[in-house]
């Protein structure tokens, strides 16, 4: 019996994502007495054996360069093979993109039980309960699981990580590949910055800094703060920004340490994408827009007389003239 850890990875390296999931999955092993092993599908750059700090004693791995892309239905096979194999009873995804295609078809694979967007360890004490978001994340829901074989994927930066000094032992897991479905002919992908689902800290900004040519407040502060910037809808729609960077419940959903909203009314919309963020920061000249009610740090003020301080201030405490 063990706990089974899917890692996921992009352009060869393990996402940020999966150390938390790896760190999550080893503790619930801890919980209930079993190993926690993790899988890793495609060839990665990373020295695997490093995954041991995070609680993960074997890491099973599939080298193939046809596994660098993912395709759901051949991911599911190979992990439901990985699964009945080291007789895992509990697997663990990360709640982003790939982990939303594949545990699902991996549910029903195994005749388990899921629950997604967990955000805390599952309550051992009386069977198996896991807490996870509900409504957009206004509330929250005790799942009970009652399958022998129980899924869990973990809401990113949901979960605080614990490392140690041990070393894991990486496994090559024998299995047949079978043929994708879906055929990837060609990539487009943004170069030079962090993927907003991996960002620690995101600077966003609305239709309160009227235009395009004035967006350098927002990619300055990000810049120095070492954080990807983002934006509202409206301004996604009217072509200022690109789509990628839209936030909120028809965009992205995101969970940062720390989130700057900068001309942000904060519509109910995008704050269920945004309402995971440890600490919002909301800049608005309106002192009765939304925001302020979920914001941890608000200011009332033009951001263009605001944001020329905030920029100033970090340049002075990092030492930039």
């Amino acid at each position: 019996m063990s706990v089974l850890i899917f890692l996921d990875q992009a352009d060869n390296n393990i996402k940020k994502s999966s150390f938390e999931a790896a760190g999550y999955g080893a503790a619930i092993a801890k919980q209930i007495g079993v190993a926690a092993e993790a899988i890793v599908l495609g060839t990665v750059n990373d020295d695997l054996t490093t995954l041991g700090q995070y609680g993960v004693t074997k890491v099973h791995t599939v080298k193939n360069d046809a596994l660098n892309n993912v395709d759901a239905q051949v991911f599911t096979k190979i992990i439901a093979d990985a699964a009945t194999a080291i007789g895992a009873t509990v697997i663990v995804f990360s709640n982003n993109f790939n982990g939303k295609a594949i545990a699902p078809r991996l549910s029903v694979r195994l005749k388990a039980g899921l629950v997604s967007g967990a955000v805390a360890l599952p309550d051992t004490t009386s069977g198996f309960i896991v807490k996870k978001n509900v409504f957009s994340g206004k509330a929250f829901a005790n799942v009970s699981i009652n399958t022998a074989i129980k899924i869990i994927s973990l809401n990113p930066n949901s979960f605080s990580v614990a490392t140690t000094s041990a070393m894991a032992e990486v496994i090559e897991f024998a299995t047949t590949i079978t043929d994708a479905k879906v055929k990837v002919t060609s990539t487009d992908k943004v170069v030079g910055e962090v993927p907003l689902s991996e960002a620690e800290i995101v600077v966003s900004g609305g239709r309160g800094l009227k235009g395009p040519e004035n967006w350098g407040l927002v990619t300055e502060l990000a810049k120095l703060l070492g954080a990807t910037t983002a934006c509202s809808r409206p301004v996604a729609d009217i072509g200022w920004r690109p789509h990628h960077e839209h936030v909120g419940q028809t965009g992205l959903a995101i969970a940062p340490n720390l989130y700057f909203a900068i001309g942000i009314s904060g519509a109910i919309q995008h704050l269920a994408g945004v309402n995971r963020s440890k600490t919002i920061v909301v800049i608005n000249k309106d002192s009765e827009a939304p925001f302020f009610k979920a914001a941890d740090y608000g200011i009332v003020g033009d951001a263009f007389e605001v944001m020329p301080k905030i920029i100033d201030a970090v340049k002075k405490m990092k030492g930039i003239s």
